[in-house]
């Protein structure tokens, strides 16, 4: 065919990538592959191997070994081993290491790229100049963290053993995401790659060992779901870093319930794509293209939900299904093609019965006409419309190159559409107009939100996601906090503390200060005191076992209204930071009015001296003094990308957060824990100390007195744990702190698995709350809150 033949024609030519490296790099393995364990590659102990082959043509590429709980066991005796001596190298010892990493991929960048797209069969041009670079760049990002750890995170230190399980959509740029946080901050690893695709995990363990990288501080174990299932399970392994599916998720954390293992969780998503009226059209469709066609629609953040103005609705389908027939889609190592294969013959199958299911649910179904003569796990882009929100389709994670498009006509619309999902992982708004854009990414409950692009990452922004997308972030400062612990946990106890004053002495009955039995406290739901729909009360006794008085006992019902009247305070979280403090500054000031009386209260409820008492009504002021300072001064930060985008890392609140105090500091525990919650935006509903639950029910006078608006505070008396385990099976509750005892923490942690909310538990360990180390801080803040980062792009 002649030049001029093809300039008329334009018709495709391949142009496939040269793969004689990555043949070389399977040949002198002899196309099998090992674990990594201790710094050697070692047979699997039961000798079993299992195929991976090439998604574009089933080609066996090799056969990779299987660890069972045995090799797991004995990778995590090594990273245990190595971890001593890896923190004792120091940040800077840490980063040159990093550096030399980041320094080795660069310089095979293409072995990467090739054998990345012949294992995954995602297009050679997204392996080359998407998914590598950013792992580079995530390795010389966290050299600099290493670096900086002794002043940037001074109170903070390495957790100990991390077990990293990652997924197959993006082997290296997931292993890249958890691998060099944690050996920044001084941890050791078990890595556990997808097993699809292992074969990248095992030339990145490679390189490591090329640079010398201590032996034991990355342990590679290659396998299935039990073998990741070993690794959670395992007693020495300190915290779980998981990206999959929510299914598994949820299995990982009932699992990992009440062990004290640290955990984050980067789930699935089904990600809304808005786009407005005035959004540039043409952008838009190159957008949808790189949302969801990006990587086969094997994205968990992919734009699967193209929710678009209702004016331009008809304009925009014209123009997408124009340049949806224009895509190409073929082998892997095809530097022309847009769309690659799907990763294996289920994933496929799974694909096609959900389109199927579109089908039958009404939907209208368009694909393109480009994927014929392939043999291989392809699929053509495919657009539905004319479908409802609640059908599966437009519900349900697909996994592949499916998009789903409904429209809306007023911005509150969009947003409502939006939201209408158990996911929140990412969005993408699209207009020229910036204060729209700007007033609506607030508004979307998702970990990451693109204004006018799509797919943007970077290692210095956090990625993450809300409701059950998971919980955590990588990436970004936000992120290295996934990979350290307070140093003051050194601290806690497992028996309450004792205040460091003379032993209490009876209280003489010069006459009751407060009357007891004939003035019975309430709940208090909505701003309002409430009787409980139990019908049932509580006797509550004093220090010297008389009868104090009587606090209801609340149910299920006081719970799902307490948290019905948090919801409507929804306004809380939009108050200005300003007025926030100056509500609080109020609370703390009539707390000072009644100083006397709070210290009589605790001294009859408690038996402490009434010095030690009034010490604990001042620390409470102060305590609150200090959550009203912080309440405009938490501030989030702009991060610092490569690319030409702004992007703002917003600190948002939870929402609707549940509370169990301590039992101990019946005043001070309760304040310490309610503060920090409410100053950052959330609504909350409390449960308090069961022993002295009149200190707290007479602190509604002062949140009635003080501006607070009715619901932001909701207090709920009653057996802790019963309440704690309705307030975390309900899913309009988003968080869940729990102080109580290690079989409470781990009914908190199992029933929060259904709707993946966020749990911050003591695991039975106490803490000193008159300890401003223990009992306040940037780590109740940082709980209190969520992430999000909006990415604007800016400049030609």
């Amino acid at each position: 065919m002649s030049i001029r033949e093809i300039f008329d024609t334009m018709a495709y030519g391949p142009a496939t990538e040269n793969r004689s490296e990555a043949d070389s790099w399977l040949n002198e393995h002899q196309n099998k592959f090992e674990l990594l364990i201790n710094g050697q590659w070692v047979a699997p102990q039961q000798g079993v191997y299992f195929p991976t082959t090439c998604p574009g043509n089933h080609e066996e590429l090799g056969q990779i070994a299987s660890a069972d709980a045995a090799d797991v066991d004995a990778a995590v005796k090594s990273a245990n081993n190595a971890l001593a001596d890896w923190v004792a190298l120091g940040g800077h010892g840490r980063a040159r290491y990093l550096y030399a990493i980041a320094r080795q991929i660069q310089k095979h960048a293409r072995l990467f790229s090739v054998l990345e797209s012949l294992d995954n069969g995602k297009p050679i041009r997204e392996s080359r100049d998407v998914d590598i670079p950013l792992v580079v760049r995530h390795f010389y990002h966290h050299a600099g963290w290493a670096q900086l750890m002794h002043k940037a995170l001074p109170d903070h230190q390495e957790i100990g053993v991390i077990g990293q399980i990652i997924p197959w959509n993006f082997p290296m740029l997931m292993l890249a995401w958890k691998i060099a946080p944690a050996l920044a901050m001084g941890n050791t690893v078990v890595l556990k790659p997808a097993e699809l695709t292992s074969l990248t995990a095992i030339l990145f363990a490679e390189i490591c060992q090329s640079v010398g990288l201590p032996d034991g501080v990355l342990n590679v174990v290659t396998g299935a779901g039990d073998t990741g299932a070993a690794l959670v399970e395992h007693p020495q392994v300190s915290k779980i870093a998981f990206t999959g599916s929510t299914d598994v998720g949820k299995i990982i954390r009932r699992a990992t319930a009440g062990s004290g293992k640290k955990l984050s969780l980067e789930l699935g998503g089904k990600s809304p794509f808005i786009v407005f009226e005035d959004a540039d059209i043409d952008s838009v469709v190159e957008g949808v293209v790189d949302a969801i066609w990006f990587n086969q629609g094997q994205v968990c953040c992919a734009g699967s939900r193209i929710l678009v103005q209702e004016s331009i609705a008809e304009r925009f389908e014209t123009k997408l299904k124009a340049r949806m027939q224009t895509l190409r889609i073929g082998q892997p190592l095809d530097k022309s093609i847009d769309i690659g294969a799907l990763i294996d013959q289920t994933q496929l199958d799974k694909v096609k019965s959900m389109v199927e299911m579109g089908v039958a649910e009404g939907g209208e179904m368009w694909q393109a006409e480009n994927c014929e003569g392939l043999d291989g796990c392809f699929y053509p882009p495919t657009l539905f419309t004319n479908m409802s929100p609640s059908d599966s389709l437009a519900r349900d994670e697909i996994f592949g190159p499916v998009v789903v498009s409904m429209t809306f006509r007023t911005p509150a619309e969009a947003v409502a559409l939006a939201n209408n999902s158990c996911y929140g992982l990412a969005s993408s708004i699209w207009t020229e107009n910036i204060n729209l854009a700007l007033d609506i990414a607030p508004k979307i409950q998702a970990g990451t939100v693109w204004i006018n692009c799509t797919n943007m990452f970077d290692a210095a922004a956090g990625f993450g996601g809300y409701k059950e997308s998971g919980f955590g972030r990588e990436g970004g400062k936000e992120g290295l906090y996934e990979y350290v612990k307070e140093k003051s946990d050194k601290a806690l106890t497992d028996t309450p503390a004792t205040i460091k004053v003379e032993p209490a002495k009876a209280a003489k009955k010069t006459g009751p200060i407060f009357p007891s039995i004939d003035r019975t406290a309430k709940l208090y739901i909505g701003g309002k005191q409430a009787r409980p729909d139990s019908g049932y009360s509580l006797t509550v006794k004093s220090a010297d076992g008389s009868v104090l008085g009587e606090v209801p006992q609340g149910s299920r019902k006081d719970i799902r209204n307490a948290v019905e009247a948090a919801n409507k305070a929804s306004g809380w979280a939009t108050t200005n930071t300003h007025n926030r403090a100056q509500v609080m500054y109020y609370i703390a000031e009539n707390l000072s009015a009644r100083h006397a009386e709070f210290s009589e209260r605790i001294v009859q409820s408690t038996g402490v001296t009434i010095d030690a008492a009034s010490a604990e009504v001042d620390q409470s002021i102060d305590r609150i003094y200090t959550y009203a300072a912080m309440a405009d001064k938490y501030d989030g930060a702009v991060h610092s990308v490569p690319s030409r985008c702004v992007t703002l890392a917003m600190n948002e609140p939870i929402g609707v957060m549940g509370v169990v105090c301590p039992k101990q500091s019946a005043l001070l525990g309760f304040v310490s824990t309610v503060m920090p919650a409410i100053a950052m935006g959330n609504r909350v509903i409390v449960v308090p100390s069961s022993d002295y639950p009149l200190v707290v029910t007479d602190f509604y006078q002062i949140l009635d007195t003080s501006d607070l608006p009715g619901g932001v505070v909701n207090i709920i008396t009653g057996e802790q744990n019963e309440l704690a385990k309705v307030l975390t099976e309900h899913y309009d509750v988003s968080a869940i702190w729990y102080f109580g005892d290690s079989q409470g923490s781990t009914m908190v942690e199992l029933a929060s698995a259904d709707s993946m909310k966020r749990t911050w538990v003591s695991y039975g360990k106490y803490r000193d709350w008159s300890n401003p180390q223990q009992g306040e801080g940037d780590v109740f803040l940082r709980h209190a809150t969520q992430v999000k980062n909006i990415w604007v792009p800016y400049g030609e």
